[in-house]
Protein backbone atom coordinates (compact mmCIF):
# COMPACT_ATOMS: atom_id res chain seq x y z
CA UNK A 1 0.00 0.00 0.00
CA UNK A 2 1.24 3.64 -1.27
CA UNK A 3 0.85 6.67 1.24
CA UNK A 4 -2.40 8.34 0.98
CA UNK A 5 -2.02 12.12 0.38
CA UNK A 6 -3.96 12.63 3.72
CA UNK A 7 -1.60 10.89 5.52
CA UNK A 8 1.54 12.38 3.90
CA UNK A 9 0.13 15.61 5.45
CA UNK A 10 -0.51 14.50 8.66
CA UNK A 11 2.93 13.32 9.17
CA UNK A 12 4.22 16.60 7.56
CA UNK A 13 2.11 19.28 9.64
CA UNK A 14 3.12 16.97 12.72
CA UNK A 15 6.63 16.90 11.98
CA UNK A 16 6.50 20.86 11.81
CA UNK A 17 4.94 21.08 14.77
CA UNK A 18 7.45 19.21 16.32
CA UNK A 19 10.41 20.89 14.28
CA UNK A 20 11.49 23.28 16.73
CA UNK A 21 12.33 20.94 19.57
CA UNK A 22 12.68 17.88 17.04
CA UNK A 23 16.39 17.32 18.97
CA UNK A 24 14.89 17.05 22.23
CA UNK A 25 11.93 14.64 21.09
CA UNK A 26 14.81 12.40 18.68
CA UNK A 27 16.15 11.80 21.94
CA UNK A 28 13.20 11.02 24.23
CA UNK A 29 12.38 8.38 21.47
CA UNK A 30 15.71 6.61 21.79
CA UNK A 31 15.56 7.01 25.34
CA UNK A 32 12.15 5.39 25.57
CA UNK A 33 13.37 2.47 23.21
CA UNK A 34 16.55 1.84 25.85
CA UNK A 35 13.45 2.22 28.54
CA UNK A 36 12.15 -0.63 26.94
CA UNK A 37 14.84 -2.85 26.19
CA UNK A 38 17.94 -1.53 27.67
CA UNK A 39 20.53 -4.40 26.00
CA UNK A 40 19.25 -2.65 22.49
CA UNK A 41 21.77 0.55 23.57
CA UNK A 42 24.51 -2.55 23.06
CA UNK A 43 23.50 -3.33 19.84
CA UNK A 44 24.86 0.59 18.55
CA UNK A 45 28.62 0.67 18.08
CA UNK A 46 29.28 4.47 19.37
CA UNK A 47 27.54 3.57 22.99
CA UNK A 48 29.10 0.70 24.10
CA UNK A 49 32.57 2.33 25.21
CA UNK A 50 31.32 5.71 25.78
CA UNK A 51 31.34 6.49 29.16
CA UNK A 52 28.64 9.09 28.78
CA UNK A 53 25.12 9.09 30.23
CA UNK A 54 22.90 8.14 27.00
CA UNK A 55 21.25 11.44 27.41
CA UNK A 56 24.41 13.84 27.15
CA UNK A 57 25.41 11.82 24.10
CA UNK A 58 25.83 13.31 21.02
CA UNK A 59 26.08 10.43 18.58
CA UNK A 60 22.70 9.16 20.12
CA UNK A 61 21.25 12.42 19.81
CA UNK A 62 22.30 12.72 15.92
CA UNK A 63 21.31 9.08 15.01
CA UNK A 64 17.78 9.57 16.87
CA UNK A 65 17.31 12.50 15.25
CA UNK A 66 18.31 10.70 11.30
CA UNK A 67 16.05 8.42 12.26
CA UNK A 68 13.22 10.49 12.73
CA UNK A 69 13.92 12.89 9.88
CA UNK A 70 13.35 9.66 7.69
CA UNK A 71 11.02 8.07 8.96
CA UNK A 72 9.07 11.51 8.07
CA UNK A 73 10.04 11.93 5.23
CA UNK A 74 9.36 8.64 4.37
CA UNK A 75 6.07 9.90 3.89
CA UNK A 76 6.85 12.63 0.92
CA UNK A 77 8.88 9.96 -0.77
CA UNK A 78 5.89 7.22 -0.98
CA UNK A 79 3.78 10.21 -2.30
CA UNK A 80 6.02 11.36 -4.96
CA UNK A 81 7.90 8.12 -5.89
CA UNK A 82 6.45 5.11 -4.46
CA UNK A 83 9.29 3.86 -2.46
CA UNK A 84 11.77 4.86 0.35
CA UNK A 85 15.44 6.22 -0.25
CA UNK A 86 17.41 7.70 2.79
CA UNK A 87 19.53 10.48 1.65
CA UNK A 88 22.59 11.18 0.30
CA UNK A 89 25.02 10.16 2.66
CA UNK A 90 23.60 6.33 3.05
CA UNK A 91 21.93 4.38 1.84
CA UNK A 92 18.86 1.44 1.84
CA UNK A 93 21.64 -1.55 1.51
CA UNK A 94 24.29 -0.01 4.12
CA UNK A 95 21.53 0.46 6.43
CA UNK A 96 20.35 -3.07 5.80
CA UNK A 97 24.17 -4.25 6.56
CA UNK A 98 24.64 -2.44 9.74
CA UNK A 99 21.44 -3.24 11.27
CA UNK A 100 21.91 -7.14 10.14
CA UNK A 101 25.10 -7.17 11.51
CA UNK A 102 24.60 -5.28 14.96
CA UNK A 103 21.48 -7.86 15.06
CA UNK A 104 18.87 -6.19 15.07
CA UNK A 105 15.01 -8.31 14.55
CA UNK A 106 11.99 -7.66 14.07
CA UNK A 107 10.97 -6.84 18.13
CA UNK A 108 13.79 -4.32 17.92
CA UNK A 109 11.93 -2.78 14.93
CA UNK A 110 8.18 -2.92 16.47
CA UNK A 111 9.57 -1.66 19.86
CA UNK A 112 11.36 1.44 17.84
CA UNK A 113 7.93 1.62 16.40
CA UNK A 114 5.88 1.93 19.67
CA UNK A 115 8.64 4.28 21.13
CA UNK A 116 8.10 6.47 17.86
CA UNK A 117 4.51 6.99 18.32
CA UNK A 118 4.12 7.39 22.03
CA UNK A 119 7.15 10.27 21.35
CA UNK A 120 5.03 11.87 18.79
CA UNK A 121 1.72 11.22 20.94
CA UNK A 122 3.29 13.16 23.78
CA UNK A 123 4.99 15.77 21.51
CA UNK A 124 1.85 16.87 19.91
CA UNK A 125 -1.21 15.67 22.09
CA UNK A 126 -3.59 18.37 20.53
CA UNK A 127 -3.46 16.99 17.23
CA UNK A 128 -3.07 13.23 18.19
CA UNK A 129 -5.54 10.86 16.67
CA UNK A 130 -6.23 7.36 14.93
CA UNK A 131 -5.53 8.69 12.06
CA UNK A 132 -2.29 10.35 12.78
CA UNK A 133 -1.06 7.23 14.55
CA UNK A 134 -1.82 5.42 11.46
CA UNK A 135 0.09 7.82 9.35
CA UNK A 136 2.88 7.66 10.84
CA UNK A 137 2.72 4.03 11.26
CA UNK A 138 2.44 3.74 7.65
CA UNK A 139 5.79 6.12 6.91
CA UNK A 140 7.53 3.79 9.54
CA UNK A 141 6.18 0.52 8.55
CA UNK A 142 7.48 1.76 4.76
CA UNK A 143 10.82 3.10 5.97
CA UNK A 144 11.63 -0.54 7.71
CA UNK A 145 9.94 -3.02 5.06
CA UNK A 146 12.75 -1.05 2.72
CA UNK A 147 15.56 -2.03 4.97
CA UNK A 148 14.15 -5.11 5.90
CA UNK A 149 13.97 -6.20 2.24
CA UNK A 150 17.97 -5.79 1.82
CA UNK A 151 18.75 -7.75 5.06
Amino acid sequence: MVITAKQEALVVSSWNEMKDDAPTFALKFFLRLFEIIPSAAKRFSFLRDSTLPLEKNPKLKAHAMSVFVMTCEAATQLRKTGRVNVGANTSVPHLASVHFKAGVADVHFEVLKFALLETIKEAVPYMWSEELKEAWSESYDHLVAAIKSEM
